[in-house]
């Protein structure tokens, strides 16, 4: 019952990624420059496929999302870096602290399935092609990023109420830049252990079924890929792949490096790199990754620029 007297701190302070004030300005410039990117990539990419009907296709319709999840993902955690980083201010509210692990965690876990989900869209277009637009219909699509939103907010919310049942009575310094869950646990003062293996079994959970659904999708691509006789058709079949893959490998690198281990083995270095690469540098490159050699969206972006540059000249 003592512990249980014992009330939560009412706030947290965030300690962030350095105490020089030259290397904080200099990285509240490259963060700025890496938002301010991010939300052009990606705000751009969802304007260009909602005008451009070419684009109102599955893959896109996936895309459109994942563009959404890296804006609202990078959204949560880059403002308020940027505020600690030019300020002595560097308090965070209890509330506004798990409020923004919640919805971290949520985006998280949803983009997770909607990859999952993006694999199995590019195994019906290259295995499946002559079915593809019955398979993947619209309905399909829609549930299936239904889906990936509710299993992101159910694993969010268990998360989150798991971390709200222990006390933090001892230091409020956050050893990283934003509110993640093991900075987080280091600081209760009651026992961890339950919620550790929740928040393991959560993550765990998500990583291992999204991965092996993106494994056996592209296992079954590869087995149909190599049955194609012609080289000029092995090459556009692994094209339409290639950006998935590389984004895939990308996120899930940086995710399983930094949560599938024991919170002891957290390490405050390392750990914040992977976290900076995860939270900013992979929603401003999942644009370009995606689009930069793409030709169909090069082409509905002259399209856009055609339509709007002759609704001017009609005015």
């Amino acid at each position: 019952m003592g512990s249980r007297n014992n009330t939560n701190v009412p706030d947290f302070i965030l300690m962030g990624l350095t105490d020089s004030e030259e290397i904080q300005w200099v990285l509240f410039m490259l963060f700025l420059l890496i938002y301010l990117i991010t939300i052009l990539g990606n705000a751009g990419m969802i304007l260009i496929i909602h005008m451009d009907l070419q684009l109102h296709t599955p893959m896109y319709f996936f895309l459109s999302h994942l563009s959404f999840l890296d804006l609202s993902y990078s959204t949560v955690i880059t403002p308020k870096t940027l505020q600690n980083l030019v300020t002595s201010n560097k308090y965070i509210s209890f509330i506004s602290c798990f409020t923004q692990m919640y919805f971290f965690v949520l985006l998280g876990a949803t983009e997770c399935y909607l990859l999952s989900s993006m694999a199995y869209d590019r195994y019906v277009a290259i295995c499946s092609p002559l079915h593809y637009l019955v398979v993947m219909s619209k309905k399909l699509c829609c549930t299936l990023v239904t889906v990936s939103y509710m299993i992101g907010f159910t694993g969010s919310l268990v998360n989150v109420l798991s971390m709200n049942s222990l006390q933090f009575c001892k230091s409020n310094v956050v050893h990283h830049f934003f509110c993640d869950t093991a900075p987080i646990l280091a600081l209760s003062c009651t026992d961890t252990r339950v919620t550790e293996i929740t928040i393991f079994f959560l993550a765990g959970s998500t990583l291992m079924v999204s991965l092996i659904t993106i494994t056996v999708s592209y296992g079954s691509i590869l087995s149909t890929v190599l049955k194609i006789n012609s080289t000029s058709g092995k090459y556009k079949a692994f094209s339409t792949c290639a950006s998935h893959l590389l984004g895939v490998t990308i996120f899930y690198g940086t995710m399983i490096f930094t949560y599938l281990k024991p919170s002891k083995s957290y390490c405050l270095g390392e750990d914040q790199v992977a976290s900076v690469f995860y939270t900013m540098v992979v929603p401003m490159l999942n644009p370009l990754i995606y689009n930069l050699r793409n030709k169909e969206v090069k082409n509905a972006l002259i399209r856009v620029m055609q339509k709007r540059e002759g609704s001017r000249q009609l005015k």
